[in-house]
């Protein structure tokens, strides 16, 4: 069901959802009020209480004590996995395998089958709500996305209309069968991009290298971009719930081009929309963990922790021990081995997992990858990975490790 936002929430001129302060201008609370979409609810999801039956991931993102760290990848599912390819090879088509639920589905749990990792992520895109709310895109093979009428002024912003969750019933369809597959033994994760990157995506109408349109557009058309941004936070929030409500137990944001931004820049034109868009599913979830991950966020992890998400998804360029210094020990920590110790020897892959873990500290670590698993990374280096992860325990990793370490977070 659309959620009713009306018209004149998105003026070109006048809109509502910002005000005025001295570094320029905020998120505010919508003024209108939205339906929730309909859809089976899990009722533990939206809960505020922790349970001894969560899931290990998801009492670890609340800070919940746990005895070793819960490990997933990003791009756990995809081509690197034999059983992938092989399936990529009878549905070619990359938006058939991500927007048919048996498709999905199966795909999803490639990597539960064979890995045991304790976080499944749903199989999909982060465009793939896009013509939910009036974007329509295309996926070539060489171009990869292709938007063919970007919106860069106020004429263009006139297609976006409220998002309509009926058309994303394939992904909630797909988060409730995860759900009953996995059942607790590990926490189903759902995830959407920030504003600002599927903004970038857009108003470039596709990839990009540069992005010297839509930063342009920070100068030279403000208006147009603060309302197509306040209405993707609008419609990625109602996706969030949505997904939570399908099932979902966590939800990871990816603001995978927010390092493209200065500081100040991702300050002001990025940071507002998702803690937004936190602010928004908290209300209505509070209890689901909210994970938010940047490529390139070593100059933005303070700033990241100011979103109001749970966990901080660290890339490989970060020093575990220094990110942990940086945020403190009250906000979770997620990542970040280097995907490229993937291709090597499995004592060094060892070593590398232990002392990320050891930096990260004993609590509020989910262990992952800096970035999304690799093509052509062996499925034996996935394998150990998980066992590694599975094999490790706070008691003995950090006994007498405090005095040997400085670097350790405890």
């Amino acid at each position: 069901m659309a959620t009713s936002i009306n018209s004149s929430a998105l003026g070109w001129k006048h809109s509502s959802l910002f005000v005025q302060s001295n570094n320029g201008f905020n998120v505010a609370s919508p003024p209108f009020k939205h339906k929730p979409p309909r859809s089976s609810k899990f009722s533990l999801t939206c809960s505020a209480a922790s349970s001894s039956s969560d899931p290990l991931l998801v009492k670890a993102a609340r800070g919940d004590p746990v005895s070793r760290p819960p490990a997933w990848m990003m791009r756990q599912a995809g081509r690197y996995m034999a059983v992938y390819k092989k399936l990529a090879e009878k549905y070619p088509s990359f938006r058939e395998r991500s927007e048919t639920t048996d498709l999905i589905v199966e795909i999803s749990l490639q990597p539960w089958n064979a890995f045991r990792p304790d976080g499944v992520i749903i199989f999909s895109d982060i465009l793939t709500p896009l013509p939910a709310f009036g974007v329509d895109f295309d996926i070539e093979e060489v171009r990869g996305p292709v938007i063919h009428s970007p919106i860069r002024s106020e004429e263009g912003l006139k297609v976006l209309h409220p998002i309509d969750l009926d058309r994303l019933k394939f992904v909630g369809d797909s988060l409730k069968i995860l759900r009953q597959e996995v059942g607790g033994r590990a926490a189903v994760l759902g995830f959407v991009g920030a504003p600002w990157t599927i903004a970038t995506y857009i108003v470039e109408g596709g990839t990009t290298r540069t992005y010297t349109t839509i930063k342009s557009m920070c100068h030279t058309a403000p208006h147009v971009l603060r309302t197509l941004l306040s209405h993707l936070t609008q419609a990625i929030a109602d996706y969030v719930i949505f997904q939570v409500e399908s099932g979902a137990h966590c939800i990871q944001i990816f603001d995978s081009w927010g390092g493209q931004l200065p500081p100040e820049m991702w300050e002001r034109w990025s940071k507002p929309y998702i803690k937004e868009i936190v602010n928004l599913v908290k209300k209505k979830c509070p209890g689901v963990p909210i994970v938010l991950y940047i490529n390139g966020n070593g100059g933005l992890l303070e700033r990241m922790k100011d979103t109001g998400v749970d966990v901080i998804g660290l890339d490989w360029t970060v020093d575990m021990a220094d990110g942990r210094r940086r945020l403190g020990s009250g906000i979770g920590v997620q990542g970040n081995v280097d995907p490229a110790y993937l291709f090597s020897p499995l004592d060094a892959l060892t070593e590398e997992i232990q002392r990320v873990v050891r930096c990260a500290g004993p609590r509020r670590h989910i262990l992952n990858l800096g970035h999304g698993v690799l093509v052509g990374t062996p499925e034996e280096a996935v394998a150990h990975f998980f066992e590694v992860a599975r094999s490790l325990q706070f008691d003995t990793l950090f006994q007498n490790n405090t005095a040997k370490d400085p670097n350790l977070v405890t």
